[in-house]
């Protein structure tokens, strides 16, 4: 069940708190006008409720008409006396027009009214207590049925004479306490429990016991009926609520007797905390209760009544919401004092106490909307005005939801309740960021602010959120500047801020904050500058992005110190930045040079200061040297010797010399064997120049340097004669390998002959067997085909039955009549003049 709601003061309804902050289901006012005489003269012992009008009955015997406010409706029932009862009113129905009223009382009379026409009016007598009285409810006649309850259930019908006649529908277990009547079925309690009969079967279906309180008498408590529409009975008696469905039997169950076509079914049954005083449908699965409750007060008094929504299911329910109500006298009065009332087409329920009546209406969309914000609810009164409707706009409540957002310090939440709602409105968007700067929370709202150029504020507003995140978030500034699009602010103002708020524990943020306004304003080059002094490699990104060749030819060696790769891309695009300039700025430094013309060196291997790389080469990295001097032409031969010289690189010096050739050549073999000293070299050497003097300057060697005999030896072959290395060797030498060396030499030369024979073998075959093929192929017969042409006549060279049959074909694929070419040709052809051999046919 859920939990009760505070306590609820009819005399100042909009004062009411509500502690669990549960949005209530109703609103409540108090009737007056008229109605307030009547209650301070009398007291109400009975009511009826009408779309039309509200009906009470008086503990004095009097029945009142009201309309809705309070206000005394003029009628047949106030135009007599004669039509009210000597003591108080027992019950009051109404039919379903609102033209006639049933009333009864303890001096034993049932009164039938009509309250414009009297025309069928009627008053019995019956001498004793009558409690409840029911008109038909749906009658389209004038003559009415009426049933009436005592110790009988009783139905009076007009016969053919226009008289009443009693029918007896029912005996009763004591007395009659309570009737409901709704198309056929008329629902009545008795001391025992409730039936429903069936007015076309003329009998009862059956008995719904009910379970009596312990020390109580159900027929101390009153048992309240209700149809919610045609097949379902609501019934609340005591502290139990039963949800009953009238349905027709099933063909099993009506197989098994003479019994009814229809049956009372109970759907729910469950138990309320407090005495049922009445209750009324909400909706489909909602029932309206109004509750007495059962424990007394600390003074021993009864406490306030209660009003609740309840869902009920199967044999279960909850409490959606209870409400208690303060109404004049309530600790004077008991459970049957109360009763509730509802017109249930306007979801407008009637609480009647015998000195107070108060309405309550279920709450509308606008009441909803001022609860919601009361209670700080904004997001459910939003979306109930987005979904509803109403006259509250929903801009402002948004308004005041970001104010309460704000004051509970939860900024981010206020910012993005702004996005959602305010648009691309300039004007509220300036207006509520005005709050935030009173807070000194504009760096929450910053990242929802709108910056396209549909809605673009005004640029002192951007302005203060950036110096805001100066002041506070260094590493928040520099992403905005980052972010925004630079034309939302004045830059120049924010870069005077930067400069006036500089912190050297924030010089990177602000440097590079620096760099991206510098280069927003056009200021490249002051912008360059602060990206060098921060080390930044986004330098190399803004250069390409706005093209900044011509600045940064004065910042080439510090873009060299930052990133050499990066400054290499771009210098060495002839394009973007001549050659001569970055060589001119790297003069100063070597290695930087050595670094962009060995890259260059790559991308233009003929760019004109290659001739610089010599020295370089020499002083960062030899290893380079020899093959640039081997792959490059574009040297002076005498200063590459000189540089080489003076670093004695030897291996480069023979190079050159080598190039040089004649005497140089000579004092490179000189070099290679005495400084050097690496006789494979001296031997490639030679066979490089295929020189006899280096020859013999290398075999003059032996006398000295008896080792090297053999490596010669092996080395000559194919390029010098090897019996002038022999013939210089002394008698008595003592030569290493040198038997060795012999067999190998000789081993080479035979090895030489017999490859040289068994070429000269293989030309003679290839002769002899391309001959006869060409041989072969000049015998071959030709075909020729009726389609040929002679090339002299032109005419077919197959002429059946003269003689032009003979004809001469040659080896190019040209066909000549014999007699045309007699005397003309031999064995040319004349039109490619080739030599081919003919065939005859």
């Amino acid at each position: 069940m859920a939990k009760a709601l505070p306590l609820i003061s009819c005399d100042s309804w909009a004062d009411s708190i509500n502690e669990e902050d549960v949005e209530p289901k109703f609103k409540y006012h108090r009737l007056g006008n008229d109605l307030k005489y009547m209650l301070n003269a009398d007291v109400i012992t009975c009511s009826a409720v009408h779309l039309k009008f509200l009906i009470f009955g008086t503990f004095r015997g009097r029945v009142c008409i009201f309309d809705h406010q309070g206000n005394s409706v003029y009628s047949n029932l106030s135009a007599s006396e004669r039509y009210t009862h000597q003591v108080a009113v027992n019950n009051i129905d109404v039919d379903h027009k609102g033209e006639y009223v049933a009333t009864c009382s303890d001096d034993g009379k049932v009164n039938i009214t009509g309250l414009f026409s009297s025309d069928n009016n009627h008053s019995l007598s019956f001498g004793k207590c009558i409690k409840v009285v029911s008109l038909e409810p749906d009658s389209k006649a004038h003559i009415k049925r009426f049933v009436v309850g005592d110790d009988k259930l009783i139905l009076y019908e007009r016969n053919l004479l226009k008289k009443l006649k009693p029918v007896e529908l029912c005996s009763v277990e004591g007395s009659v306490l309570s009737i409901c009547w709704h198309g056929n079925f008329i629902a009545w309690a008795s001391h025992i429990g409730v039936r429903v009969y069936d007015l076309n079967e003329r009998c009862s279906l059956g008995l719904i016991k009910w379970e009596v309180p312990p020390q109580e008498r159900l027929e101390n408590f009153r048992c309240h009926l209700r149809w919610s529409n045609k097949h379902t009975l609501l019934i609340g008696w005591v502290d139990t609520i039963r949800v009953c469905v009238i349905r027709k039997r099933n063909s099993i169950e009506a197989s098994t007797g003479n019994l009814p076509v229809y049956i009372v079914d109970p759907i729910s049954t469950f138990q309320t905390t407090f005495y049922v005083c009445g209750l009324a449908p909400l909706s489909a699965k909602q029932l309206v209760v109004l509750g007495f409750r059962k424990e007394k007060s600390s003074c021993f008094k009864a406490q306030r009544p209660v009003l609740c929504v309840i869902e009920y299911k199967m044999n279960s329910s909850e409490e959606i919401c209870t409400d208690s109500l303060t109404l004049r006298g309530f600790e004077e009065y008991t459970v049957n004092d109360y009763s509730l009332g509802g017109i249930i087409e306007e979801n407008r329920f009637y609480i009647v106490a015998p000195k107070d009546i108060v309405v309550a209406s279920l709450i509308e969309t606008d009441d909803r909307i001022e609860w919601l914000i009361k209670h700080s609810k904004f997001e459910e009164a939003m979306e109930l005005i987005s979904a509803n409707g109403g006259n509250v706009p929903v801009l402002s409540v948004a308004k005041l939801y970001v104010n309460h957002l704000l004051a509970l310090k939860k900024y981010d939440d206020a910012a993005k309740l702004c996005l959602r709602m305010l648009g691309n409105d300039k004007v509220l968007w300036e207006e509520e960021v005005f709050k935030f700067v009173k807070c000194q929370q504009l760096r929450s709202v910053s990242a929802y602010l709108p910056t396209s150029d549909e809605c673009k504020l005004d640029p002192h507003v951007y302005e203060m959120v950036l110096y805001e995140f100066l002041k506070f978030d260094v590493c928040g500034f520099l992403n905005l500047i980052k972010e925004w699009p630079s034309h939302l602010y004045d830059g120049l103002a924010v870069i005077n801020a930067i400069h006036d708020n500089f912190r050297k524990h924030h010089a990177n943020q602000l440097l590079e904050s620096l760099a991206l306004l510098y280069s927003y304003q056009g200021d490249f080059e002051s912008a360059l500058r602060m990206y060098l002094k921060l080390q930044n490699k986004d330098v190399f990104q803004l250069i390409r992005r706005y093209e900044l060749y011509d600045v940064i030819s004065k910042l080439i060696i510090p873009l060299i110190q930052l990133d050499r790769d990066c400054a290499f891309e771009i210098l060495l695009d002839k394009k973007k930045i001549k050659t001569e300039i970055v060589v001119h700025q790297l003069e100063h430094k070597q290695e930087y040079l050595y670094w962009y013309l060995d890259s260059l060196l790559k991308k233009d291997p003929s760019n004109v200061f290659q001739k610089k790389l010599i020295s370089l080469y020499a002083i960062f990295d030899r290893n380079k040297l020899l093959p640039f001097l081997k792959r490059s032409k574009d040297y002076d031969i005498q200063e590459a010797l000189v540089i080489c010289k003076q670093e004695n690189f030897y291996p480069e010096i023979v190079y050159l010399l080598g190039c040089m050739g004649g005497v140089e050549a000579a004092e490179a073999l000189n070099i290679i064997l005495h400084r050097i000293r690496d006789i494979e070299m001296a031997i490639e050497f030679c066979k490089e120049h295929d020189d006899n003097d280096l020859w013999n300057a290398l075999i003059n060697e032996f006398s000295n340097h008896p080792e090297i005999v053999t490596k010669v030896l092996d080395g000559i072959v194919d390029y010098f004669s090897p019996a002038v290395v022999v013939g210089k060797i002394k008698m008595g030498q003592n030569i290493p390998n040198l038997r060795q060396s012999l067999i190998k030499m000789l081993w080479h030369y035979n090895l030489q002959g017999e490859i040289l024979s068994s070429a000269q073998q293989i030309q003679l075959n290839d002769y002899f067997e391309i001959h006869s093929e060409i041989v072969t192929t000049q015998r071959r017969g030709q075909q020729v085909s009726n389609e040929q042409m002679c090339s002299l006549c032109h005419r077919p060279v197959l002429m059946v039955g003269t003689h032009f049959n003979c004809i001469t074909s040659f080896e190019c694929g040209h066909v000549y009549h014999k007699p045309c070419i007699q005397g003309k040709l031999q064995k040319n052809c004349k039109e490619c003049n080739l030599w081919n051999l003919t065939v005859e046919k």
